[in-house]
């Protein structure tokens, strides 16, 4: 498989999920904001939506496409017992004061799917255990593929470094990454970078926020790789360090070529908060730009549709944003998809041309056939998400996109 993003909306061929199990129901709300949840979830609830959110996607997807399951993945690389030993050296390396090197051996020992199951519950047979790790529902974080690079995205949080380990193995050993294993970008130290905070906007322009998980240090380590290897611009997103909008994602996020979801207090509202980082030469180049808008504007030469996340009253705009209103996530050119209950934000899509769809009236109407791109395509698709939302994650962030397919490919 050709592991390529071009873009944001380019037709979507593959990505890796996680579909909520066992680890978000050991999720102890004492713990729970330790563990970067805002509530504890309801397992089964939980589980329901994920997979009917997979059905909208194998609808849509052309022939071939693949839904790959991360946990299925790593239990694939761990077949290996050198690689169970590689990763257990780097639970014990980035996890110094949790003393798993006292079951180093009984680690190693383990077949692949328990090693696994350790990784993501945290437990082992005997008085050993370490807290689950329920962020693994949020796959987008783990990595980033950008044209044919792929970022392994270093933790911010030691909540969940044992999901970053986890995908970092994959790139790694996985055969399904041998193709663009060579293009690894990776950063080190006390850097991080998450892929929730980086956006292909093109070929050439890439944007990543700058945000309580992405560090300034992390951000231009990244920027300076991928302008060595052909991006042209980098746009670096200043936004609130804060909770609700941990990611650039959060907050804005593409629905089409030239047309964004965008949450209008931390993103339209702001100035002076995008700096372009360039090639110039022996160094990387900077400039600060008026807003994001104006930016990709200039860059692209053509115009670009900032939608409202929430509508126009500020009220709906905070509480949609919250319930991951402008996190939606591109299935091709146009065709978006994200949480129902945010309905002021699909009724101002509605309003710039989309047209609505409920996930039971997409895949009726798609399955079998997927999303015909050399048509012009406005559909916002909406599936329930009651339980998922609540661990502070919509559509994009439960997707880590590896295979889109150009128009130009078509």
């Amino acid at each position: 498989m050709n592991i390529s993003i071009p873009s944001e909306t380019d037709l979507l061929k593959a990505v890796i999920v996680h579909t909520p199990g066992r680890e978000v129901s050991l999720v102890n709300p004492g713990i729970k904001e330790e563990l970067l949840f805002d509530d504890i979830i309801f397992e089964n609830d939980a589980r329901s939506e994920h997979l009917d959110m997979l059905d909208i996607f194998r609808a849509a997807m052309p022939k071939g496409g693949k839904i790959f399951e991360i946990i299925d993945l790593a239990i694939e690389c761990f077949a290996d017992e050198n690689v169970r030993a590689e990763f257990v050296v780097m639970l014990i390396k980035e996890l110094p004061h949790r003393n798993i090197h006292t079951i180093e051996k009984e680690l190693i020992s383990l077949d692949a799917e328990s090693l696994v199951r350790f990784a993501i519950e945290g437990t082992i047979s005997g008085n050993f255990s370490l807290q689950p790790a329920p962020n693994i529902l949020f796959t987008r974080d783990l990595a980033a593929v950008v044209g044919n690079s792929i970022i392994a995205s270093k933790a911010a949080k030691e909540a969940r470094v044992r999901e970053f380990l986890l995908m970092r193995t994959i790139i790694n050993h996985h055969p399904l990454f041998s193709g663009i294993r060579k293009n690894t970008i990776t950063i080190g130290g006390h850097q991080s970078i998450e892929g929730g905070d980086v956006l292909v906007a093109s070929d050439k322009i890439v944007l990543i926020g700058m945000s309580e998980r992405t560090s300034f240090s992390g951000l231009m380590s990244v920027a300076e790789k991928l302008l060595q290897q052909g991006v042209e611009h980098v746009l670096a997103v200043d936004i609130p360090k804060q909770r609700s909008s941990m990611h650039l994602d959060t907050i804005f996020t593409f629905a089409d070529v030239n047309e964004c979801v965008a949450f209008p207090p931390a993103i339209m509202d702001q100035k002076h908060n995008v700096v372009d980082l360039f090639n110039g030469g022996d160094f990387v180049k900077t400039r600060q730009c008026s807003s994001l808008k104006e930016t990709l504007e200039e860059l692209t030469g053509h115009p670009f549709t900032f939608i409202k996340c929430g509508g126009e009253e500020r009220i709906n705009q905070y509480r949609e944003q919250w319930t991951d209103g402008a996190n939606l996530f591109a299935l091709a050119p146009g065709v978006v998809v994200g949480y129902g209950r945010n309905t002021q934000t699909f009724k101002t899509m509605v309003q710039h041309g989309y047209t609505h769809m409920t996930q039971h009236e997409f895949i009726e109407e798609y399955k079998g056939s997927g999303i015909d791109t050399t048509q012009p395509n406005k559909i916002a698709i909406s599936f329930e998400g009651h339980e998922l939302c609540r661990g502070r994650g919509g559509a994009r962030c439960m997707t880590l996109p590896i295979s889109r397919i150009a128009a130009d490919s078509l």
